[in-house]
């Protein structure tokens, strides 16, 4: 009798990989590659469904919100491998992740996959031999509230969307779009941006000096000696930055003085020779308590700043040592460690810094976040026991090992006892002699403050970092070390007490000027949201590389920068559509999606809320009440405000205003300057001026915007005008380098033109002819003549008299070379475009093309580390078009994938489904027609009135 054959199914290879090493020959492990289905772009419909319901959005709104689903056209293959092997298979278990995603493309396995023998939902937080027998025995039904949830988010996602970036694709430009959470994530970011526009700096000066008690070898310079600085001039306390507001202002009335130079040099004049004494010493305990383990979005925040990794490569990263055993799943809410770890962490620290450094009784962390939802323990090394970084170092490549270094810190540091030490202030007074001028005779009070640790505790494993400045270093790695614990921001004070003389040396003021509030980085900007409660942990680092592959953002260092596109759409989205882009609101759309999924409220229902505008009645939550507490208090649902949004002017949404006149404006071609005061003379064109990239928006004053308009149009020199066009001729700066192009004007279309007919309008304007200029030319130097011969280019050398063939002269992107057909072959010097002739040409083809000596073409573009080969993913130019490769494995690009468009997450699964076709025969095609596929399985009471989904597989 044959043995039972069970087929699991799990989203990575690599876990499959590692997961069939584990469970044996009774069991197939395959993996889906992510997600099968998804939402078809609407002109991907089949042509009889484009005019129907689902034509606008490939959601029937009208009937219960019915989604229509497809097979990526790249996962077709895998979804007929997956249906082989289920064929041969008793039971099906659907291993993949806990989550609401998890959970989703569990569901959409069985809708397309349709298995008619025993179905069990297998889950697991870590990927052990031990975690994976444990999730054998303890298998689950498919948690449709889940589902429920996830489906609603991305149904969510695309009517928000398709019904608003069509308005921006009108009014501010081609290529912008709107989300749910990156709107606001950007808006957070323009914000912050606006306030640095806003901010004026305020100067104050301060006195500081170093002090030690009279006798000890500190008067000599020795160790006792410790610094202060002046906090108070009489009864006044002394102003220091942040007593000032944004606008430069002094935020208390009364009880402060304002230092200048004048008065700071006077108090330095006035205390030579003077005599200090202690007039208080306060001592108080200190206590410091260590970190809760990571959460998704604690790990994001200190990789970024201890590390300096992007969220994006902070889960990547997370993702390869999740799946390869090394931590648990990555993407959790909740702090809490179940306790096998506790007891592991425990454990470990006892061993490793002794049984002083370990409480009596474990330490128990939970979630502050009422909508913690996202399954399971918090991010730890996994296992029963935990392997120390040395234990693993051979295995982990370098962003691996530092990432595991982290998480096995802080999950040992959580269970340690509390640093503990005590913290002196103390206050030094004087009097100030007759040097002091009007102010002699005034006392003066510095302070010093300084903490002792007299027992380290959890800081001999882990100090956590904060958040300072984007452009300073970090709070702990500038001042600390987790391998010696020493502060050096921590001040050790002698011993004194009131009344003690000390003596006072190297006094001196100094002069501040007050700093705008800091930009987000990735890490901040994290914390940020999840105060707010705005969108998942999980979408965080795709949130993040959302809105800077929109060209919304920028980074400058650590720092993010808004662009002043961003500008234009935030200040569009505040005005006609300030709902969407409202923080709380979208915070309870949040709370909302965390009730459904829950299973307290009806997803139908909340959807029609937040589209039309409608309670829905006659339809009850889980818990039977009626639902009627809709998403939008405020009245309507998107469809009316999208459809009564009134006149919307472009011009005033695509301006920012500068000063005195000047406004920036958001063009067809980049932000350009505007002086609305200046006086144009008839028949001459207005000097606009383009923004150079490298001047951030607070960056651009007054002053500035009025440099570059003495500098000319377009943010370069005007050459001429070509005589043949009439347009132009501009020398430019550009981010590839100087180059010279023709300056066309602005087109004018009618702003009312649908988004379509403005895309066909777009592409038949003729495009600006440009050139860059040669390795001995510079911007200064250029001429029209030079510059209108350089875009002359390509040139015509002659006919080959044998093949009939053109040949041309070009200048590519890796240097001058001649083309004859298909057939090219360098030039040696740029010059040699104009003078090769038609013999020279000829000559040169006639000789064996050099391929082993010549460079290596570079990549179109570079993706990061592939997570399973360890080497670099780039995209490359082949013969049969575009693809991705580690070096081991290639992979041809999929039809709706480009090499601009396609992200790291993207190239590494189509890696992986590539390295997991394994050489077998088959299975013979058959034809198959899109179909309605049956409503899922009624697990939930808020499942039971939810209308089957609709999907086609298209084969």
């Amino acid at each position: 009798m044959p043995q039972p054959r069970k087929l699991v199914i799990v989203e990575s290879p690599t876990k499959a990989r590692k997961i069939q090493g584990y469970l044996g020959d009774d069991f197939e492990v395959e993996a889906s590659v992510g997600h099968i289905r998804d939402l078809p772009q609407p002109r991907d419909l089949p042509a009889e469904m484009k005019k129907g319901p689902y034509g606008k959005f490939a959601v029937d709104v009208d009937n219960g919100f019915d989604p229509y689903y497809v097979v990526h056209s790249d996962k077709k293959q895998k979804v007929r491998e997956l249906k082989q092997a289920l064929k041969e298979a008793d039971e099906l278990y659907l291993a993949t992740d806990e989550d609401r995603e998890g959970e989703a493309i569990a569901w959409h396995l069985i809708q397309e996959l349709k298995p008619k023998v025993p179905v069990k939902r297998m889950v697991f937080h870590e990927i052990t031999r031990e975690a994976i027998m444990r999730a054998l025995e303890s298998t689950r039904e498919l948690d449709q509230s889940l589902v429920d949830a996830q489906e609603t988010r991305r149904i969510l996602d695309r009517l928000y969307g398709y019904e608003v970036s069509p308005v921006l694709w009108r009014k501010v430009g081609q290529g912008t779009s709107a989300g749910r959470v990156q709107s606001v994530a950007t808006r957070l970011v323009v914000e912050r941006e606006r306030e640095r526009m806003a901010f004026v700096a305020a100067s104050y000066w301060d006195v500081s000096g170093t002090f030690a008690v009279a006798g000890d070898a500190g008067a000599d310079g020795g160790e006792p000696a410790f610094r202060a600085r002046l906090a108070q001039l009489g009864a006044e306390r002394v102003a220091a930055g942040r007593d000032f507001d944004d606008r430069g202002r002094l935020t208390a009335r009364s009880g402060v003085v304002q230092l200048d130079e004048g008065a700071a040099t006077a108090v330095v004049a006035g205390l030579d020779g003077a005599g200090f004494r202690v007039n208080s010493l306060e001592t108080k305990p200190y206590t410091r308590r260590p970190a809760a383990p990571f959460t998704t979005s604690t790990l994001q925040q200190e990789a970024g700043r201890k590390l300096r990794m992007s969220s994006r490569q902070t889960m990547r990263t997370a993702q390869a040592l999740y799946e390869n055993g090394y931590i648990t799943y990555m993407r959790t809410d909740s702090p809490a460690l179940s306790k096998e770890a506790t007891d592991a962490a425990r454990a470990q620290a006892r061993e490793l810094y002794g049984a002083d450094y370990v409480p009596g009784k474990p330490r128990v962390y939970q979630s502050k976040s009422k909508g913690a939802q996202e399954a399971h323990e918090a991010i730890r090394p996994a296992g029963d026991t935990f392997r120390t970084p040395a234990q693993v170092a051979r295995e982990l490549n370098g962003d691996q090992f530092k990432l595991y270094e982290l998480i096995w810190k802080r999950t040992v540091a959580s269970q340690m006892e509390d640093a503990k030490g005590s913290t002196a202030t103390v206050k030094l007074g004087a009097t100030l002699g007759a040097a002091a001028g009007t102010l002699t005779g005034r006392e003066v009070v510095f302070s010093a403050s300084g903490t002792v640790i007299t027992f380290r505790g959890f800081l001999a494993a882990y100090e956590e970092s904060r958040d300072l400045d984007p452009e300073a270093e970090s709070e702990d790695a500038a001042a600390s070390s987790d391998r010696t614990g020493k502060n050096e921001r921590e001040t050790r004070l002698p011993r004194m007490a009131e009344g003690d003389a000390l003596t006072g040396r190297d006094l001196g003021a100094e002069g501040h000027t007050t700093s705008p509030p800091a930009r987000y980085t990735e890490a901040s900007l994290v914390k940020a949201l999840e105060e707010r409660g705005i969108g998942r942990p999980s979408t965080y680092a795709a949130i993040i590389s959302t809105i800077q592959d929109r060209g919304y953002v920028y980074p400058r260092g650590q720092a993010l920068v808004p662009t002043w596109r961003a500008f234009a759409v935030i200040r569009l989205l505040e005005q006609h559509f300030v709902r969407l882009v409202d923080y709380d609101f979208t915070a309870a759309m949040e709370a909302d999606l965390d009730e459904i999924a829950a299973g307290d409220r009806h997803r139908v229902a909340w959807l029609r809320e937040f589209y039309f505008g409608e309670h829905g009645p006659g339809i009850e939550a889980a818990d039977g009440t009626s639902d009627t507490d809709g998403v939008d208090s405020q009245g309507g649902g998107l469809r009316d405000l999208v459809e009564n949004l009134g006149e919307i002017d472009a011009a005033a949404i695509n301006s920012v205003e500068i000063g005195e006149g000047i406004r920036v404006r958001v063009g067809r071609y980049g932000p350009y300057l505007e002086d609305t005061a200046a006086e144009v003379a008839d028949g001459e064109k207005p000097v606009r001026p383009r923004i150079p990239e490298d001047i951030a928006p607070d960056e651009l004053t007054v002053a500035k915007a009025r440099e570059l308009f003495a500098l000319g149009a377009d943010d370069g020199r005007v050459l001429g005008t070509d005589p043949g066009s009439g347009n132009p001729i501009v020398a430019r700066n550009g981010r590839y380098g100087p180059y010279v192009t023709e300056q066309l004007p602005e087109p004018e279309l009618d702003p009312d033109l649908s988004a379509a007919a403005r895309k066909r309008a777009l592409a038949k304007l003729p495009k600006p002819r440009t050139a860059s200029l040669f390795q001995d030319m510079t911007l200064d130097t250029i001429t029209l003549d030079v510059a209108l011969k350089l875009m002359s280019l390509p040139r015509v050398v002659g006919t080959d008299p044998e093949s009939g063939e053109e040949i041309t002269a070009q200048n590519g992107r890796y240097g001058p070379y001649l083309k004859k057909g298909t057939d090219s072959r360098s030039l040696p010097t740029e010059e040699s475009l104009f003078t090769t002739t038609l013999e020279e040409a000829l000559e040169l083809y006639k000789q064996p093309k050099r391929r082993g000596r010549a460079a290596a073409v570079p990549p179109l573009r570079e993706l990061g580390e592939d997570p399973e080969s360890k080497k670099p993913i780039v995209v490359k130019d082949g013969r049969f078009g575009p693809y991705v490769t580690d070096g081991e494995t290639n992979r041809t690009l999929p039809r709706d994938v480009t090499p601009e468009s396609i992200t790291p997450e993207r190239a590494i699964e189509l890696l992986a489904e590539k390295r997991a076709q394994a050489p077998k025969k088959k299975p013979a095609a058959r034809k198959t027609t899109a179909a309605k596929k049956p409503a899922a399985k009624k697990t939930t009471k808020a499942a039971a009135s939810k209308p089957a989904a609709r999907t086609t597989s298209k084969k």
